[in-house]
């Protein structure tokens, strides 16, 4: 019974946590559809005007007028209250696409290079990330390839301490590549079963950024065949279309695998997960709607959708 109860807090936490996300996208949206004696373009001009400030993205918003459209013509969708449930399939058949959690096998080195810009929660993902590995019975460690900052090195340390894992480290300045072969040669030597990797999201000198990952991307292809084995792109929802801008660049410079979009609690951008589904087609594995250790979760699209549309209860 304790695991519905905690399914159950779970999920209101998430409601909680899309409370702004749910005000901007659906009580405008309410306020639209009540307000329509009947379906004209004046409502779809409106829906798309508040779809678009909800970061869902044009892209989005386009295809669901226009299913909403050719749904009017057929008078399928002469009631109001309809229009809702087409916003709810569309979102869910979108989000239902990006739905990929992370499959880890049990028994060899499973390589995670967790990539993103400064300030996205990069650190804060990885120490739980590590946790939630540790928690399935995993052996986990923790590599600070973001060299170039003391902060970033010591923030790693406090997490790692903190959910009882190992970690590689170097002093300030070291080379990134060289502290993950190094890590390599030490995980391969310990049996260790999951490895992340916390990468710089942004370097002082003048070497460009994604050239540093790929450097360090050949080393571990290297030394382990098919490594890394997944290549976390953590985004900040917060920023909204900025977010789409940097998973664009990483994603086509050093390719990425999965997205953790963290920092969904206290929004009104949430939408922009819609957008990352449907313009990125890259799975998301993990969302952040908290400041716990528990708080990173893996990704369910019926669960995200059902939090944003359910008012109560």
């Amino acid at each position: 019974m304790g695991n519905d109860n905690e399914k159950k807090s779970l999920f209101d936490k998430l409601k909680v946590g899309l409370a702004k996300t749910r005000k901007i996208l659906l009580t405008d949206v309410d306020d639209i559809i009540l307000g329509s004696k009947q379906i004209d373009q004046a409502t779809f001009d409106e829906l798309e005007e508040t779809l678009i400030m909800a970061d869902v993205g044009p892209a989005f918003t386009y295809d669901l007028i226009e299913r909403m459209r050719e749904q009017v013509k057929r008078k399928e969708l002469d009631k109001s209250d309809l229009l809702k449930q087409v916003l709810r399939d569309s979102m869910t058949e979108i989000l239902s696409k990006s739905e990929a959690p992370l499959q880890i096998p049990k028994n060899d080195l499973f390589t995670i290079m967790v990539v993103g810009v400064n300030g996205t929660g990069k650190t804060t993902t990885i120490g739980k990330l590590a946790h939630r590995f540790k928690k399935k019975g995993m052996s986990v460690m923790t590599v600070a390839a973001d060299t170039f900052r003391a902060a970033a090195i010591e923030q790693l340390e406090v997490w790692s301490q903190r959910v009882g894992v190992p970690l590689i480290k170097q002093k300030t300045n070291a080379d990134p590549a060289a502290v993950i072969f190094d890590a390599i040669q030490s995980a391969k030597a310990g049996n260790t079963n999951v490895m992340i990797i916390d990468t710089a999201g942004r370097l002082h000198t003048k070497v460009n950024l994604m050239e540093e990952l790929k450097k360090m991307k050949r080393i571990m292809t290297r030394e382990i065949p098919g490594a890394p084995h997944e290549i976390l792109l953590v985004l900040d929802a917060t920023t909204g279309q900025n977010a789409i801008a940097q998973a664009k660049m990483f994603r086509d410079e050093i390719g990425v695998t999965g997205i953790a979009l963290t920092k969904l609690d206290g929004t009104s951008k949430g939408g922009v997960l819609i957008r990352i589904s449907k313009e990125l087609a890259i799975p998301i594995r993990y969302i952040g709607i908290g400041e716990d250790l528990d708080d990173l979760r893996r990704f369910r699209s019926d669960e995200f959708v059902s939090a944003l549309f359910e008012q109560n209860g």
